[in-house]
């Protein structure tokens, strides 16, 4: 029997329950496409590359369980573990077309199940590697290593601060309830819309990270949950790491000098981070999932994700973008870390979950050169930014991520790895950091805003108005900034955003084991894209001929710039996954080699 527990919104029955999911399309009924849906994909859809997809592990035909006899896909580094150390035990995310008890049961059966994943239809644990390709004949499965996840933030170097904020000449003036000391309030323009939310209902934001300090006055007594969902050891109660606390600052923060973006709303806290800043990739799904069950009841409709994957992947089959896409299309507002890998000489490879979700609002950085005037901004050379394995752009938007502050308990191992870093305020200890990690909060606040002031947008309307009333930054001439700089007034003041997920949305259906639920079905998706090789006539958004993308036609993103032939499974590193074999601290250190 597994030994995990089902943290999900729904508890998945006996192994012949059906359930949904973006991987596999309608179940047991085709895959829902229709002559009309196929016509419409044509004349404007957003399309991806025709995926060179390594081919997966081909599942008996006579299974004869009942269950569909779909080919199972088992990634490429677990093939490689399979054969080259078949002794080791690795950490598995097992998705079925046939739901969580079937993943958890076939899993359980040759390895061991930790724990439940229903929001992907999934489970996760342990299995000697020698066992993966027995694992993989049975039908309809998606196996994915449980690889680690890092945090999006970057250490500002002692001595190259040059770019923080210095005089107070481009400062606004403080506003009756909340204050700023720092640029970037203006910069976004949130500061305009603090006057107006005393008024209004704001919803809770969900910040998966590495927990929050409750105690601070920053917050004044707004976190309304807190929970730790993580199973790595070297944890501590509260925010160990210092992170969470930091990020959620910026976004719902209220001390005075220190206002976040939305001082006025609700905070909950789902740790998945250890005091190092390292998840597993089962942690932070169970973290999605935690939100999806509890949202009606905190009202969550934000949820932050300042971290990122280590290894890439396509969208269609990554447990974790699933996991958000759940989220997204259950009403909240997903937003994510461009990631701080960004290349000076161009564009880098989007294939980190879960900013490579086409559905999410994935946010870069931006420098503001000590000025809130957006023709000075420019986009840090690390902040990501190109095209996924899927043909997407990223990020939609960008916001500031240079030499931010936030609040950090004075324990926290990221204060105490930065002292020169740190400021001694009335209200705590803050510290100045750089990254996307920072950026994403300040979306993330702008959107719960957006919500307090008009609680009907949805979120493709609240991405929509992010995107659509985006700042033009005149320095950048490329799409590492997105359509542009956020701009809270700007957004606020659209009154039908337009949908940037339309293409998207076409290939969205109820889910036949969820009421009122729907799923994306990417194999008809997938199928529509392998229709036409028109990748550089196609446009990326419908509906957006009005919308004027300053320097950047985001409507003419051109595919052709893509090498559609190049992508494949292949040339995706999924990177071996042996715990025995590679400490925690290896992958930190590999991810964060270049900080400091």
């Amino acid at each position: 029997m597994a030994k995990g527990s089902d943290l999900g919104n729904h508890e998945s029955g006996a192994p012949n329950d059906s359930r949904a999911s973006g991987l596999w399309g309608t179940r047991r009924g085709g895959r829902g496409t229709s002559e009309g849906r196929n016509a419409a994909v044509r004349r404007g859809l957003l399309l991806l590359a025709a995926l060179a997809l390594a081919a997966p592990l081909a599942a008996s035909a006579g299974y004869g369980d009942g269950h569909s006899t779909a080919s199972s896909y088992l990634a490429p580094s677990l093939e490689r573990a399979s054969a080259s150390t078949p002794g080791a035990t690795v950490r598995v995310i097992v998705q079925s077309e046939d739901g969580a008890g079937y993943a958890d049961s076939s899993l359980d059966k040759l390895g061991e199940t930790e724990a439940r994943l229903a929001i992907v239809d999934g489970a996760a644990g342990e299995i000697v590697a020698s066992k993966l390709p027995q694992l993989a004949q049975k039908p309809g499965l998606v196996i994915t290593p449980d690889h680690p996840v890092v945090l999006a933030g970057r250490g500002v170097a002692r001595g190259h601060d040059k770019t923080a904020p210095k005089g107070k000449k481009d400062r606004p003036p403080a506003t009756p309830s909340f204050s700023s000391g720092e640029l970037w309030p203006a910069a976004v323009g949130v500061d305009q819309l603090w006057p107006r939310l005393g008024s209004a209902d704001a919803p809770a934001i969900a910040f998966v990270d590495s927990g929050i300090d409750a105690s601070r006055a920053d917050f004044a007594g707004r976190v309304r949950a807190q929970v730790n969902l993580s199973t790595l050891p070297g944890n501590s109660p509260g925010d160990g790491r210092g992170h969470g606390t930091l990020v959620a600052g910026l976004a719902a923060g209220s001390a005075a000098g220190y206002a976040g973006a939305a001082p006025t709303a609700d905070i909950v806290s789902v740790d998945v981070m250890d005091d190092q800043g390292m998840a597993r990739t089962s942690d932070v799904i169970a973290g999605a999932q935690w939100i999806l069950k509890n949202r009606k009841q905190y009202d969550i409709q934000v949820a932050n994700f300042s971290l990122h994957s280590t290894t890439a992947s396509s969208f269609r089959w990554d447990p974790l973008d699933k996991a958000v896409e759940k989220l997204w299309l259950s009403g909240v507002v997903v937003v994510t870390a461009a990631g701080n890998n960004g290349k000076a000489q161009g564009p880098v490879r989007m294939g980190f979950a879960p900013a490579n979700d086409p559905f999410v609002i994935t946010v870069g950085a931006l420098d503001l050169k000590n000025s809130v005037n957006p023709d000075r901004a420019d986009v840090p050379a690390w902040s990501a930014w190109g095209y996924t394995f899927d043909g997407f752009a990223k990020p939609e938007v960008s916001a500031p991520g240079r030499a931010i502050v936030g609040p950090v308990p004075a324990a926290s191992t990221l204060a105490q790895e930065r002292p020169s870093q740190l400021i001694r305020g009335s209200a705590g200890t803050y510290l100045k950091l750089s990254g996307t990690s920072l950026s994403t909060p300040i979306v993330s606040g702008i959107a719960a805003d957006l919500l307090a002031l008009d609680p009907t947008l949805t979120p493709d309307e609240v991405k929509g108005a992010l995107m659509l009333r985006a700042r033009t930054l005149r320095k950048v001439s490329n799409l590492s900034g997105g359509v542009g700089e956020a701009y809270a007034p700007g957004a606020a003041s659209v009154s039908s955003p337009p949908n940037p997920n339309a293409a998207l949305d076409r290939f969205l259906m109820p889910d036949p084991e969820e009421e009122d639920g729907v799923i994306f079905d990417d194999v008809s998706w997938l199928d529509a894209a392998k229709a036409s090789a028109a990748w550089d006539s196609v446009s990326w958004l419908d509906g957006w001929t009005d919308a004027a993308w300053s320097l950047v036609s985001w409507s003419d993103v051109s595919w052709s710039d893509v090498s559609w032939s190049d992508v494949s499974w292949s040339d995706v590193s999924w990177a071996d996954v042996s715990w025995s074999d590679v400490s925690w601290a290896d992958v930190l250190n590999a991810v964060y080699a270049d900080v400091n």
